[in-house]
């Protein structure tokens, strides 16, 4: 039986009554739901002039890993904001085009090149491979950025759900690793902690719901399988030092599973010493502002995120401006 729990928004609670949910995740559902495709990218780009390409980066083990590049055709050939895109599905299904919307909203507002990176699902692949795969991308974005017309002092990783908690595991990596500058990450309703435990996670367990305590435990071992050894790049949430992390945005429902862990990495951001911006919308689901981007709450939700990172990216602009580009350490380590 489901622990009692905040209520959903009535809108948004209306809206999750016409679609069909479900308590947990196996093999043979994840194998049904793989075959839904995401819906066209040039969809959510109607009148917008905007340059795509695809190309592969190298692997560790040297497999092509894909990127999907959205450039905004313009006259005026500065350098602008990056928002390299970690797609969402629990690390085990969604590819470089799901949830697209949200960053191509980033590319129609501040003229931002969009990255998505296709990396590779668990179970078939596990481990560190999955956030490896997502740093590698992040790696050839900062070697290639006069190529790509991005400047390097205003490259964000951003990324929802299990996408979230990749961004956040590669902004680790790139801090320890001396890797990439990243200006910002935005997290939305980041997939962030493997334990599974917190009141949260209780909270939304023993029912259905669009992810529920049971899908997140099967979407952690299809990650990890028997390992007790957990990185803190595939579980950022176990990270013991969250210092010299740039400014992050991270939003999340009271109505979801990871509301507690979205909460407790913002606060210990602040505890290191960082900056981190947190929003926990009443009576929203996981993933609420993706599924439904018109509801009224979703709305919201949407554009606050978007007026943070225009902030947040201007303040950038202008320190360069008046410093002087920076130099920035590329590692591929």
């Amino acid at each position: 039986m489901t622990a009692p729990h905040p209520a959903h928004d009535p809108e948004l609670g209306a809206l999750l009554a016409e679609v069909p949910l479900m308590s947990t995740l196996d093999t043979d559902i994840l194998a049904r739901l793989r075959q839904v495709p995401s819906p066209p990218a040039e969809t959510f780009l109607a009148g917008h002039p905007v340059d795509r390409r695809e190309v592969t980066v190298a692997a560790q083990d040297g497999t092509e890993i894909p990127l999907s590049i959205f450039n905004p055709t313009r006259a005026d050939e500065s350098a602008m904001p990056c928002v390299y895109w970690i797609h969402g599905g629990g690390m085990v299904m969604g590819d470089r085009l799901s949830q697209i919307d949200i960053p191509l909203e980033w590319l129609v507002a501040f003229g931002a090149v969009v990255v998505s990176v296709d990396y590779r699902l668990a179970p078939e692949f596990t481990g560190a491979t999955l956030v490896d795969d997502c740093y590698r991308g992040l790696v050839w974005v900062a070697e290639h950025a006069d190529e790509l017309g991005v400047d390097p002092a205003r490259i964000v990783v951003a990324g929802i759900s299990a996408g979230g908690g990749l961004a956040a595991g590669v902004t680790l990596m790139a801090r320890d690793l001396g890797g990439p500058a990243i200006v910002a990450q935005v997290l939305s309703c980041p997939m962030l902690d493997h334990r599974n435990t917190t009141t949260s996670s209780r909270q939304f367990s023993g029912g259905p719901g669009v992810w529920t305590g049971e899908m997140n435990e099967f979407a952690w071992r299809s990650v990890l399988g028997d390992s007790e050894d957990v990185s803190r790049y595939v579980s950022p949430a176990t990270a013991d030092d969250l210092s010299r992390l740039p400014t992050t945005y991270i939003d999340c429902g009271t109505a979801e599973v990871f509301r507690d862990e979205d909460v407790d990495y913002a606060t210990r951001i602040w505890a290191a010493g960082g900056q981190a911006e947190l929003h926990v919308w009443a009576g929203g689901f996981h993933a609420f502002d993706a599924l439904h981007p018109q509801a009224r709450l979703s709305t919201a939700a949407r554009r606050t995120r978007t007026e943070w990172l225009g902030r947040v990216l201007g303040t950038a602009a202008q320190n360069e401006h008046e410093n002087g580009r920076p130099e920035h350490a590329v590692s591929a380590s």
